[in-house]
C-alpha cells in the first residue's frame, strides 16, 4: 500500500528545490514569508497551523491542507483540534469543502498510522 505521507513529502521536497533552484527572487521572497509567517509570535505555532489549514480547506488546496495537517500533526496537536477547524473550514466554505475533507480526514489516518 502507498504511503501518501511519504509520497507527498518527497514530491513537495523535490519539486520545491526544483523551484528555489531556479534562483527566482520573488519566488524565494515568498517561500520565506511563508516560512516566517507561520512561526511563534503574538500567536503560537498552533493556532497558526489551525488557520492555515481552514483557509487551505476553504481555498480548497489540498497540498496546503496536507501540510498544515501534518505540521499540526507534529505540533501535537489532536485529531480532536484539527476535526473542529476542519469543521469550521466546512462550515464557511460550504459543501464544495467535503470532498477536501474527506482527503484531509485520509491523511490524517496515515500520520497517526505512520507514528
Amino acid at each position: 500500500m502507498p504511503n501518501i505521507v511519504e509520497e507527498f513529502n518527497d514530491y513537495r521536497e523535490r519539486m520545491n528545490d526544483k523551484i528555489l533552484s531556479d534562483n527566482n527572487k520573488v519566488i524565494k521572497r515568498i517561500f520565506n514569508l511563508d516560512t516566517n509567517a507561520y512561526s511563534e509570535g503574538a500567536l503560537d505555532i498552533k493556532t497558526k497551523e489551525l488557520l492555515g489549514l481552514v483557509a487551505s480547506a476553504v481555498l480548497r488546496c489540498d497540498d496546503c491542507v496536507k501540510y498544515h495537517l501534518e505540521t499540526s500533526y507534529r505540533e501535537g496537536l489532536t485529531k480532536e483540534e484539527v476535526v473542529e477547524a476542519l469543521s469550521i473550514a466546512t462550515l464557511v466554505g460550504g459543501t464544495i469543502v467535503i470532498p477536501h475533507l474527506r482527503r484531509a480526514y485520509e491523511f490524517w489516518d496515515a500520520l497517526e498510522q505512520q507514528g
